[in-house]
């Protein structure tokens, strides 16, 4: 990360916002991963893997067209101290499930659910707060860290959730649950207040505004869907319990390092983008390029059968999805104005949750008929198909040059 990038945390406020979603995204590698291992470890189906997909994309369906709403119409603050609230209780559950020592496993499900509406609503408030909280010219720098971070998060979430569940498997459900409630106090200290929203009535049209403006612009739309739909198909998270012990013969630290490997090469990335950020220019080409990489890492994946291989092939796609990471979030926010920013991050965050929940429960579904390794296989060649076909099919964003265009105001319209 560049000094322009670190200088940003100057600003309490970026600096409360950006911590707390440190410690969400922290707390909720950690649980996926004991979840991942306890899941398999019960019930050793690919089918259940996957189901744990299911149980994620629904709330986020279901609440797509309130979510974004809320962080629009309602402090933004208030919904990030409610989210993370609600995280710690249905993390404390949690924890008190496996303590019992129970093997049922629909309560794990319906926790996972209860997660996944609460990140729903957490989500586009926190990436609609950033904006409100640095000034204009620092915003590129603020999306640049805090995707950093959460990379950061990501790296270390999994590793260390594999570990504690390791050693004990109450551990990561304890860790996780104290960070969800320091989440939640860290929100409560921001001070900023979100301006009084328009005293416009809820109607059909305020609710579908962020879904009619992402239609509207094919440059943010083809982003956001070719992001989806290369993740949805090549996604081999949901699986990676099933490679690590009957594949690779790890135990759960070598499933947290597998599922720490793409942070660590997306934290890599994002720090190359801070100091020489190449996708200013020629950003649509390179898009499609990533995203093409990014499948034939996820190929040689499924091919490998050692673990330091897999590692680096995992590490290499990490860092070909931050690419896209960084145009699509960038493109979102110096294209909306503030007054519909809580709802077009719903949108862009219910793309982005739906390819990982989608990805799982595909990737469960097809492996329990053909088996993990064509699956993945598979799912690398479909991703380079996607992005093929997008570059048709988006001509528009396959032409784009310039990242941000010269539009004065426009981050603030």
């Amino acid at each position: 990360m560049s000094l322009e990038g670190w200088y940003t945390l100057k600003h309490r406020d970026f600096a409360l916002t950006c911590g707390a979603r440190f410690l969400v995204m922290l707390a909720m590698h950690m649980q996926n991963v004991a979840i991942g291992w306890f899941i398999y470890d019960v019930t050793a189906d690919p089918f259940a893997l996957g189901l744990l997909g299911l149980a994620g994309l629904a709330p986020a369906l279901l609440l797509i067209l309130l979510t974004g709403l809320a962080a629009d119409r309602i402090d933004r603050r208030v919904v990030l101290i409610g989210s993370s609230t609600a995280m710690s209780l249905a993390g404390l559950a949690l924890l008190c499930q496996v303590a019992s020592g129970a093997s049922m496993v629909w309560p794990v499900y319906l926790f996972v659910a209860v997660f996944s509406a609460a990140r729903s609503f957490y989500n586009p408030a926190s990436q609609a707060l950033v904006p409100n909280l640095v000034p204009a010219n620092q915003l590129a720098n603020a999306i640049a860290f805090t995707s950093g971070a959460s990379q950061a998060a990501a790296i270390s979430g999994p590793a260390l959730g594999g570990l504690l569940y390791a050693a004990e498997p109450r551990l990561p459900f304890l860790v996780a649950t104290a960070c969800f409630v320091l989440a939640a106090t860290s929100a409560f200290a921001i001070r900023h207040r979100s301006a009084p929203p328009p005293k416009e009535p809820v109607s059909w049209r305020s609710l579908l505004a962020g879904i009619e403006f992402a239609r509207s612009r094919p440059v943010v739309l083809g982003a956001i869907s070719l992001d989806m739909m290369a993740v949805m198909l090549g996604s081999v998270v949901a699986l990676l319990p099933i490679f690590a012990k009957d594949i690779l013969h790890v135990g759960p630290w070598g499933l947290g390092l597998l599922r720490s490997a793409p942070a660590i090469g997306a934290l890599l990335m994002a720090a190359a983008l801070a100091n020489h950020p190449f996708v200013k220019r020629n950003s649509g080409p390179k898009l499609f390029q990533f995203v093409i990489i990014y499948g034939l890492a996820t190929l040689c994946f499924g091919l490998s059968e050692n673990l330091y291989l897999s590692i680096a092939c995992l590490v290499v796609a990490g860092a070909a999805d931050m690419v896209s990471v960084v145009i699509r979030h960038t493109l979102v926010q110096a294209e909306t104005s503030d007054a519909l920013r809580g709802r077009v991050a719903a949108v862009n965050s219910l793309f982005t949750n739906t390819s990982g929940e989608l990805g799982q429960l595909r990737a469960g579904v097809i492996a329990g008929f053909f088996g993990s390794v064509p699956t993945v296989i598979f799912g690398g060649l479909a991703a380079i198909g996607v992005a093929m076909l997008w570059a048709r099919l988006f001509p528009d964003l396959r032409h784009r040059d310039s990242l941000v265009e010269e539009k004065p105001d426009a981050a603030r319209a």
